[in-house]
């Protein structure tokens, strides 16, 4: 096990450098002369020069890309000139709303997806299979902002029900606290993951459900209930952590759309507003912590499927 987490551990850290070094590229290549970019166009050639010496932007590539990674190990991200605010205080701002939301519709996606994907896979073809299939399919293939604007219309405008707008809050306890105005973005995440996830519990389930363990149990005069939750279940969710794992970029790009969608404080209203305002090293650092959260979540889904699984240590 140890030998099998120090290999993963320097797998992730080689992909979280080629991460740096992709996103180092894309700030030069996006602004080739930070200090016209951020000076502005009226300023002289010799206060641009200047601001680049100062800044080291005149240095050699290499020095350039070794003062980088120090300063992210240093925790630094850069800094936003458009807000004049260091971009790692926007991140911890809007952070914990992102985590918030991300969270929330994890776990109701999770306790909704795999009861619903094992449902359908004992009650296969029948009438509720297919009525689930279908609303499945439907939600999955249906944009986000197309459901959110859907739920919107039916239950904020039309039936009055819940707010259209995300609780404005900076502060996340009273935002947590808000919860009638953060359900519609909550509930849109959460739609399309169990969407997601219930089609591929059920098909895991089917495939549990073939296996020899399962007909043994059966013959060995266990209830059905017993085969379901101490054989079937146990088996056929060790997928779903690794999808779990891969489905956190997906999640941060839900993000983006909802809290757009919602006006809710955010990382992917940040990043987006960023963008708009074509604030380069916010929309930088926020592309580099999504690639290494992809990677620490495929890491933490790899341990956890070991540990449940030890089988595949040996694989």
């Amino acid at each position: 096990m140890t030998a099998y987490l120090i290999r993963r551990v320097f797998i992730s850290l080689i992909v979280i450098l080629g991460i740096s070094l992709l996103t180092f590229v894309m700030t030069h290549w996006i602004a080739p002369n930070p200090g016209r970019a951020v000076l502005g166009l009226k300023a002289s050639p010799a206060a641009v020069a200047a601001w680049n010496r100062a800044h080291g932007y005149d240095n050699p590539v290499w020095a350039q890309y070794w003062g980088y990674l120090w300063k992210l190990l240093h925790g630094n991200l850069g800094y936003s000139y458009k807000l004049n605010q260091s971009v790692a205080s926007l991140i911890a701002e809007n952070a914990p709303h992102s985590l918030w939301l991300s969270g929330s519709s994890v776990v109701l996606s999770i306790l909704i997806a795999i009861p619903l994907g094992i449902f359908q896979a004992v009650k296969r073809n029948s009438v509720a299979d297919q009525t689930a299939t279908a609303v499945a399919f439907t939600a999955y293939s249906m944009p986000q902002n197309f459901l959110g604007i859907l739920l919107i219309g039916w239950l904020a405008i039309t039936w009055h029900i819940f707010p259209a707008e995300a609780s404005q809050s900076e502060k996340i306890i009273p935002y947590i606290l808000a919860w009638r105005a953060n359900f519609l973005p909550i509930a849109t995440l959460t739609i399309t993951a169990v969407a997601g996830y219930s089609r591929y519990q059920r098909s895991a389930a089917l495939d549990s459900l073939a296996q020899e363990y399962i007909r043994l149990a059966r013959a060995k005069g266990l209830t059905e209930r017993a085969v379901l939750f101490r054989h079937l279940t146990r088996n056929a969710i060790l997928p779903m952590v690794t999808l779990i794992g891969l489905s956190i970029p997906v999640l941060l790009g839900g993000n983006l759309i909802v809290e757009d969608l919602f006006n809710s404080h955010g990382l992917g209203l940040l990043f987006f507003n960023s963008l708009s305002n074509e604030d380069f090293p916010t929309v930088i650092a926020l592309t580099l912590i999504a690639g290494i959260a992809t990677v620490v979540g495929n890491f933490v889904a790899d341990v956890a499927l070991t540990v449940a699984d030890p089988r595949i240590r040996i694989s």
